[in-house]
């Protein structure tokens, strides 16, 4: 089915901003739609007047659609497209009873030009069954009454109304709860589950004939950083508010409303969203706590990382110092990957970041002597959980510190790299860190020592994945490494 924007520029000869005019009506029409129970189709002219497309359509959340089929994308060549002809030559709303099969209902069609700038440029077609006209209950009359409204607006070029849309404007529908006030901002209806709203706030009384914006007020908490919903709630701008107090919170959308004499009130939609939000504050305040639990965690472990470095500075035999300084190299890898949880707001981190940052402080801590060792990245890890950044970033650093003690010779001044190399398609990991040192000794054993054990316990078995050691043909050795993450 072509969308709107694809019928706009290959079917019709709409400029830019008569698109964007179309674009912000279907965006807002369900609301029409829902109110007068009714299917609502667009209708753009072709090009070459050849006849009339049908550009988007939308069926009714409060009661059974008229269009079995779907419209949207089909063609009506000129000898069917009078009552839309007439409509626009005329400026007007004009309608017609239609029975495409012998034995089916009448439909009625309202066709109501769609106006920008004092032109009429498009078509949209109300389709209602006529057999179950909806006008028994005060709700639907006064659902009629302001689809009506809204219509006309369509038809005088107020319709779609200006400003920007939020998420909230799209969540929000007729059936939730539904209020309408005049001119003067008092309520003429409003639907049960507008009241229930706000009862649920702490509404005593009625809603109807009171002052809808002294009643929000009066109810609400207010903070100084509120407009106020009087100012939203008078009838003269288009917005959406949160009304909030201990009890209850309530979502608010306001649309101004305009007959052709001039402000005619409000629609407002209400919806009660108190177990949302408390369900959402009680998600920051998990979301704080596991941030705390991190950056927590992270400080106890550089306080060991820099208790390992005092107690290497003070032991004499030069295993003691290795031993203790890779300890703390472990540690301080572990505590990088929390720093960066604890600034995270789920638990996935930028594992770039992570990995650059261990390259740079392993060869720092590392015993090189006069040794040049540089180290490079290439590729990106993206995000990655938690779970996995942890053991992923101690494989990196025993790697890593293995290449720089045991790579390259103790010659002062000699010069080596380092590359860790990542490639990730979707959710499959590959990395090689490569160095250009001496290569693998005679008789290598990949577990043969404690950094070496620890690696292939942390791919194996807590990353579910595979290593190689690879001696390279221009000297050095690369590490490759396979997982899913």
């Amino acid at each position: 089915m072509p969308s709107l924007g694809d019928i706009a520029r290959f079917q019709t000869s709409m400029g830019v901003d008569e698109v964007e005019w179309l674009h912000a009506l279907v965006a807002d029409w369900q609301i029409i739609a829902d109110l007068s129970f009714s299917d609502l189709v667009l209708w753009v002219p072709d090009a070459e007047a050849r006849g009339m497309w049908a550009g988007a359509q939308i069926r009714p959340t409060t009661g059974p659609t008229t269009l079995l089929e779907d419209v949207a994308g089909t063609f009506l060549p000129s000898g069917r497209t009078d009552l839309f002809d007439a409509s626009l030559t005329s400026g007007n709303a004009v309608t017609e009873d239609v029975n495409e099969l012998p034995d089916g209902p009448t439909v009625r069609i309202e066709a109501v030009p769609v106006r920008r700038e004092g032109r009429p440029f498009a078509i949209v077609a109300r389709h209602s069954a006529v057999g179950t006209a909806r006008t028994s209950s005060a709700l639907e009359g006064a659902y009629q009454d302001t689809a009506a409204t809204l219509m006309a607006m369509i038809r005088r070029g107020e319709f779609p109304l200006p400003g920007g849309r939020s998420e909230l404007a799209d969540s929000l529908r007729v059936g939730d709860g539904f209020v309408r006030t005049d001119g003067a901002g008092v309520v003429g209806y409003a639907s049960p589950n507008a009241l229930s709203a706000f009862r649920r706030l702490g509404l005593s009384g009625d809603l109807i004939g009171t002052h809808f914006a002294g009643v929000a007020t009066d109810l609400i908490d207010r903070r100084p950083t509120d407009r106020g919903p009087r100012g939203l709630f008078d009838g003269s701008t288009a917005g959406e508010t949160d009304l909030e107090n201990a009890s209850a919170s309530v979502m608010a959308r306001v649309m101004p409303l305009r007959s052709e004499v001039g402000r005619d009130g409000s629609l407002i939609l209400l919806r009660d969203v108190t177990e949302l939000r408390l369900r959402e504050r009680e998600l920051v305040s998990k979301e704080a706590t596991i941030r705390e639990i991190h950056h927590r965690v992270k400080n106890n472990l550089q306080t060991v990382a820099a208790l390992l470095r005092l107690q290497a500075r003070r032991s004499d035999p030069p295993e003691v110092r290795t031993a203790l300084a890779e300890a703390e190299s472990r540690v301080a890898s572990i505590a990088l990957v929390h720093e960066t949880l604890s600034r995270s707001l789920d638990d996935v981190v930028d594992f770039d970041e992570i990995a650059d940052g261990l390259l740079r402080s392993v060869l720092d801590l590392s015993d090189r002597g006069d040794r040049q060792i540089v180290a490079d990245r290439i590729g990106s890890f993206g995000a990655l959980p938690g779970p996995v950044a942890t053991p992923l970033a101690m494989v990196i650093t025993e790697l890593v510190q293995n290449a720089a003690t045991h790579a390259f010779g103790s010659a002062g001044g000699e010069a080596g790299a380092v590359t860790l190399a990542v490639n990730r398609i979707r959710d499959r990991l590959r990395l090689r860190i490569s160095d250009d040192g001496r290569g693998l000794p005679p008789g290598f054993d990949g577990t043969g020592s404690l950094g070496l054990s620890i690696v292939n316990t942390l791919v194996e078995s807590e990353l579910g994945g595979t290593l190689k050691f690879e001696t390279n043909r221009q000297g050095g050795t690369t590490v490759a490494i396979s997982l899913t993450v």
